[in-house]
């Protein structure tokens, strides 16, 4: 883990540990799912193809509520992203670890069901290309919705969509992480 990853999670925690101190309710759990991932841009043109790659993601998921129908959800989700890789005969899927910090606003229509869209941060821990071709920081925006089956059980869909160059100066162009997210979950 490098240090600005270091420091985010120590921000999280401190931030969901103040509230508690507070006497403020909120909930806390985990949650896991698949990825349906590819990378967009102009980049690879003419190289070959880069489909969807199917992975997954898993982590932990902390909901603060703001008011009856508001509420502020962090998460901290290992994500396997990346690409199905197809140039010429030679077949491999390019792969992307992050460790990802989303940060999303959740407003409730009616009970148990919620649009949620925010700011994510993802660094870049492991990939099967040469380090040196990726960046270490992602940014993206995630747009979706979750729905709470009960106090305990909830599922949700997003969509991140990638706003930063993942390449680095080396590789030159533009390419982005496309990630739809399909996730069950259990709060504690």
């Amino acid at each position: 883990m490098n240090y600005s990853m270091k420091k985010l999670v120590c921000i999280f925690t401190l931030v969901l540990t103040v509230y508690q101190m507070n006497g403020q309710e909120f909930s806390f759990g985990a949650k896991a799912g698949i990825n349906i991932a590819n990378v967009g841009g102009y980049n690879y043109g003419g190289l070959g193809s880069l489909g969807s790659k199917v992975s997954f993601h898993l982590g932990a998921v902390a909901e603060v509520p703001i008011s009856d129908k508001m509420a502020v959800q962090p998460e901290l989700l290992y994500s396997s992203q990346g690409s199905n890789w197809s140039f010429g005969t030679n077949g491999d899927n390019l792969k992307l670890d992050y460790v990802n910090l989303p940060v999303l606003a959740k407003y409730y229509f009616i009970e148990g069901l919620s649009a949620e869209a925010g700011p994510l941060v993802g660094f870049l821990v492991s990939t099967n290309a040469d380090d040196d071709l990726f960046k270490s920081l992602d940014l993206a925006f995630a747009i979706g919705a979750s729905y709470k089956l009960n106090e305990n059980i909830f599922f949700s869909l997003r969509y991140n969509k990638g706003i930063s160059n993942i390449n680095t100066d080396d590789v030159g162009g533009s390419s982005q992480n496309n990630v739809v997210q399909i996730s069950a979950g259990y709060a504690f």
